[in-house]
């Protein structure tokens, strides 16, 4: 977890400016509506202020809000070489200042600009409870897992006119985070289109943030229907050369239960989206939650002290109170975690110990030398955390309990199931995992889910961060889509493969041919999928030259 005090200021007050061109091209966008009022609300030291420089602003009246003082000063000075009808630059808080435009029925025919991005546990009070009260006004579902440029992008596109457009810098993750889920419902019922160009190089390096140029097209009418949303991939920036106008009339705007949700199969061509849905109605293709239990690892609330290698073990006498465990990719090179797999690991000095000490008996009866760990602990107020504090002992983990099959929370190229011979424990690093009374076995379960279908599912259910790590919750998981043909399992030829770091597509075409095929899926709808697949998840990694690279065939 990270906290507030390790942070950099950019990062605590979320700004990352723009660079000219991109605020120049965004900027272009909304002239081409004619508007007779523009707000920039984060305006920090003026980066589209200075993008209208020489453009046809001569009745453009225009307002900009900026938090700080100095920065808003160098947005002032910028405003005032501007040739236009009116320019202000207000020092305020903008979720403060929109709330009070919104009640006095203030709108703005266009908007631009790049809001903050910072976490929702960074903002102070006072922000979290503007942010929350935005959220009600609208009847949205809010969680304290957003972020602060979510609740600004609603207060923006509120407070747009009818017809008004909107062009924004803002994370990639819009697409597919669950906390941003109330702001893509907004957007889908205020905005007659949505088009997202997608540039594949990082434009913040420094906020390890991937993001899109979000361009809005409001409503006139609230009764009409939304014609949907598109996403134009950049391979480069020559975009910002074009015409923005004919960009955005040139957009193929998707809509319907392709919407539903997340928006990430909006990246899909029609094709694959078309092979996509044959798969998901194939009576052999079942969904996770319909086979299978998840439920996150044990939570200790400070993995390092109950997570020890052997050498601690022996240096506090632990060897009666240690379990087998697993939680990390390093531990688990394959599909398969069994005894010689654990073995491997305890030689390379991994963490492969979980510590349990059960909440029995005296404490004073335990071992001395345990008693020595327990007040190493305390030395370092482990006692003091939160989830260490709410029970007592402090040391005694609660819900410890293995499952046959373990899932990692995170994955570079594809997620796997392990298939936990052993009986390890997890910690919450990982998911565990219980098939049904009904479902497969989990030797079945683990072979079955290698193959491109699951991998592609789990790209558009799942979320990804500047890093481009694919993450997965519990509620994203019970949505994967699992082939189950009626097969015998070679398990340990997929557990010697990955081992063996046979190239991601290799192993995944390998897969297809037994696993797509039993259910039901042409050679050439296996390779649809594993070119969706490619495109998907070279936008996650942001490396272009990986696409090229690799073969779908």
């Amino acid at each position: 977890m990270n906290f507030k005090e390790n942070e950099t200021e950019d990062k605590l007050r979320g700004g990352y400016y723009t660079p000219p061109d991109i605020a120049r091209f965004l900027s272009r966008w909304v002239l081409c509506g004619r508007p007779r009022n523009l707000l920039e609300p984060s305006c920090g030291d003026g980066a589209f202020i200075r993008a209208l420089e020489g453009l046809a602003i001569s009745a453009l009246e225009i307002t900009g809000v900026e938090r700080l003082a100095g920065e808003a000063a160098k947005a002032r000075r910028a405003a005032t070489r501007l040739d236009a009808r009116a320019a202000r630059i207000v020092t305020a808080d903008f979720l403060q200042w929109a709330q009070k435009q919104l009640d006095a029925g203030t709108s703005f025919d266009s908007v631009t600009g790049n809001p903050p991005y910072i976490r929702y546990q960074y903002l102070d009070e006072e922000d979290q409870q503007l942010s929350e009260q935005l959220f009600d006004r609208f009847s949205l579902a809010f969680t304290k897992h957003t972020n602060a440029w979510v609740p600004f992008v609603i207060a923006c596109v509120a407070l747009l006119s009818p017809g008004g457009r909107l062009a924004m810098v803002i994370p990639s993750e819009l697409m597919h985070v669950l906390h941003a889920g109330s702001l893509r419902a907004f957007l889908l019922q205020q905005a007659k289109r949505v088009l997202m160009v997608d540039p594949n190089e990082l434009l913040f390096e420094s906020a390890l943030q991937g993001t899109v140029l979000l361009l809005v097209e409001k409503k006139v009418d609230p009764m009409e229907t939304s014609e949907g949303v598109a996403v134009h991939a950049a391979p480069d920036n020559s975009f910002l050369n074009g015409d923005p106008e004919q960009l955005f009339q040139a957009a193929k705007f998707v809509s319907g239960d392709v919407l539903n949700g997340k928006w990430m199969k909006v990246l899909l061509e029609p094709a694959e989206l078309a092979v996509f849905e044959k798969a998901r109605s194939l009576p052999l293709v079942k969904r996770f939650q319909d086979i299978a239990k998840v439920d996150v690892g044990i939570v200790t609330g400070a993995n390092k002290f109950f997570l020890i290698d052997d050498d601690t073990v022996v240096k506090f006498g632990l060897e009666k109170f240690v379990k087998p465990m697993f939680g990390r990719s390093e531990h688990c090179p394959g599909v398969v975690y069994d005894e010689a797999v654990h073995e491997a690991n305890r030689r390379r000095g991994l963490p492969t110990n979980f510590l349990r000490i059960e909440k029995s008996g005296s404490v004073s009866r335990l071992p001395r030398s345990v008693l020595e760990y327990i007040k190493l602990g305390e030395s370092q107020q482990l006692h003091t955390r939160y989830k260490c504090r709410v029970r007592s002992p402090w040391f005694s983990v609660p819900s410890v309990y293995s499952t046959p099959i373990g899932l990692l929370k995170r994955s570079h190229n594809f997620p796997r199931l392990i298939f936990n011979s052993l009986g390890a424990f997890t910690t919450d690093t990982a998911y565990r995992i219980t098939p049904l009374p009904d479902g497969p076995d989990a030797e079945v379960l683990v072979y079955c889910f290698v193959n491109s279908l699951t991998a592609l599912t789990a790209e558009l259910e799942g979320r990804h961060y500047g890093g481009g790590v694919l993450e997965l919750v519990p509620s994203e998981i019970e949505k994967l889509l699992v082939p189950l043909p009626p097969l015998l399992p070679d398990l340990k030829q997929l557990d010697d493969a990955v081992r063996a770091g046979t190239c991601p597509m290799e192993l995944l075409k390998a897969q297809d041919e037994k696993v797509l095929t039993a259910v039901g899926l042409s050679e050439d709808e296996s390779v649809l999928l594993r070119q969706a697949l490619i495109r998907i998840r070279s936008r996650r990694h942001r490396l272009l030259g990986e696409t090229l690279k690799e073969k779908v065939e």
